[in-house]
């Protein structure tokens, strides 16, 4: 497996700041520092970036390393992962383009609490710590958003854990499939994702014999369809029925 780390001063791999993408005119909107860049502070800021290239299955945050900076999704799909009891992968999250990576540790822990690893070819924005906590001190607006950000990435976990502690497998199968629907969408009638089972298992906290029963059940029952790896969903409605009450947008 290919790995980079998070020294800024070892991130040779993959660098191509000669082509950065103009923060400006980024497609991404909802990322933060495009939210910004009407500020000529952030507009100076956004300049400072490292843009990275990772391929498919590269890690570039290593669990346990120091934490230099943020990470921002250009384009591309990454996992978010932490090792739990027994070297056993536990997907927190998965994000795409516009999202940030390692923002749990910036500024709180010296070390990184989770991985981070390329599901596809990824290109990524990189600011350093230090610039970043000087641009926070001196831009309100911009601290006052990321602020935001921080308070629903919050309430988002703590209605994830409050739900998976009272969901069954399945339904914790089915939340992670509308997860996954609503976070990346469909292409060609499939979820525009390619996760093995093990993925699937990872992520809703089960095993992958459990997914791989349960996808069967969902198939027999036209609920879903699957070819290989890839999974389309047949009646959003229905699967959104059954878990309710838990309420799977909160995590969203």
């Amino acid at each position: 497996m290919n790995r980079i780390t998070t020294h800024t001063d070892k991130l040779k791999v993959g660098i191509n700041s000669s082509s950065n993408t103009n923060c400006i005119t980024c497609s991404n909107t909802n990322c933060l520092i495009n939210r910004n860049t009407a500020s000529k502070q952030i507009a100076i800021f956004s300049e400072e970036k490292t843009q990275i290239a990772c391929k498919k299955g590269q890690q570039f945050i290593i669990e346990g390393a120091p934490v230099n900076g943020l990470f921002f999704i250009l384009k591309g799909k990454v996992k978010v992962f932490r090792t739990g009891i027994n070297g056993k992968e536990q997907i927190v999250r998965f994000a795409k383009d516009g999202d940030i990576i390692g923002h749990r540790g910036f500024g709180t822990d010296e070390y990184y609490s989770i991985g981070a690893m390329a599901l596809e070819n990824t290109v990524l924005c990189y600011f350093s710590g230090k610039k970043l906590q000087n641009i926070l001190k001196n831009n309100a607006s911009f601290a006052y958003d990321l602020m935001l950000f921080y308070a629903n990435e919050l309430n988002k976990s703590e209605a994830k854990v409050k739900s998976i502690s009272q969901m069954t497998v399945r339904e914790r199968i089915i939340d992670s499939l509308l997860y996954i629907h609503t976070k990346f969408n469909t292409l060609n009638g499939f979820l525009h994702i390619v996760l093995t089972r093990k993925e699937y298992a990872d992520f809703a906290g089960t095993t992958e014999e459990q997914v791989i029963r349960i996808f069967s059940s969902l198939k027999k029952e036209k609920l879903i369809h699957t070819k290989g790896k890839k999974i389309g969903i047949n009646d959003i409605g229905l699967l959104k029925k059954e878990i309710s009450a838990h309420n799977f947008y909160l995590h969203l």
